[in-house]
C-alpha cells in the first residue's frame, strides 16, 4: 500500500489556487521542490500536482517496448497511473543506476487539465518518480527568469518554463507539467 499526502489543506488561506497577490503588489506562486539526483533540484507549480506518493518498486508494473524513462504503471485510487523516471527524462542517469539504491519510491501525482471549446475538459495524470520530495517553495511570478542564461541539457531545456535564482549560488529549474506530458508516447 502507498502512502500519500494531499497537496490541498483544508486550512489554506487562499482559495483562488497556489498564486497570491503579496503586500509589495507582486504575484507569488508555490511550487514544489523535487530533487532528481544528488546534485540536481526542479520546482514544480504546485497547483499541477494532485498527491505526494511513496511507492514499493514491486507496485510498478513495467510495459515493455516503451521509452526507457517509463518504469510502468501503478494502480492509483482503482486507475492506471502510468510513472516515468523524471530524473531520466530530463537527462540523468536512471533511478536505478543511482548511487542510492531503495525499494521505495518517492513520486508526485502531475494533474494537467485540457480546456477544449469543442469539449469538455480533460484531465491528465502522470505519475513522476523522484529522488526525494523537499520543500514548498513561494516564488514571486516576476523572478523567474528565462532559460538563455542557464546552461542545462537539451532534455530538461525542452521540460522547462524557467528558472528560479534563489540564491546567489543556487538556482533552480522550474518545469512545466504540460511539457512534461506531452513527452509520452500516444
Amino acid at each position: 500500500m502507498s502512502e500519500f499526502l494531499p497537496l490541498s489543506s483544508p486550512h489554506r488561506s487562499d482559495s483562488r489556487g497556489s498564486t497570491v497577490d503579496s503586500p509589495t503588489g507582486y504575484s507569488a506562486e508555490q511550487f514544489l521542490q523535487l530533487r532528481l539526483a544528488a546534485t540536481t533540484r526542479v520546482l514544480l507549480p504546485i497547483q499541477q500536482l494532485i498527491e505526494v506518493l511513496t511507492v514499493s518498486e514491486g507496485q510498478i508494473i513495467p510495459i515493455p517496448h516503451m521509452p526507457a524513462w517509463v518504469i510502468g504503471v501503478y494502480n492509483w485510487r482503482g486507475e492506471i497511473l502510468w510513472m516515468i523516471d523524471l530524473g531520466h527524462l530530463c537527462g540523468l542517469a536512471p533511478w536505478y543506476q543511482q548511487s542510492v539504491s531503495r525499494s521505495m519510491h518517492s513520486a508526485v501525482v502531475l494533474n494537467i487539465t485540457e480546456h477544449s471549446t469543442t469539449a469538455p475538459a480533460r484531465s491528465n495524470i502522470l505519475g513522476l518518480v523522484v529522488s526525494q520530495v523537499e520543500d514548498i517553495e513561494w516564488c514571486q511570478l516576476d523572478a523567474i527568469q528565462a532559460l538563455s542564461q542557464t546552461p542545462i541539457s537539451p532534455e530538461l531545456a525542452q521540460l522547462a518554463a524557467g528558472y528560479w535564482q534563489r540564491t546567489e549560488n543556487d538556482s533552480l529549474v522550474i518545469l512545466d507539467g504540460k511539457a512534461i506530458l506531452d513527452q509520452m508516447p500516444q
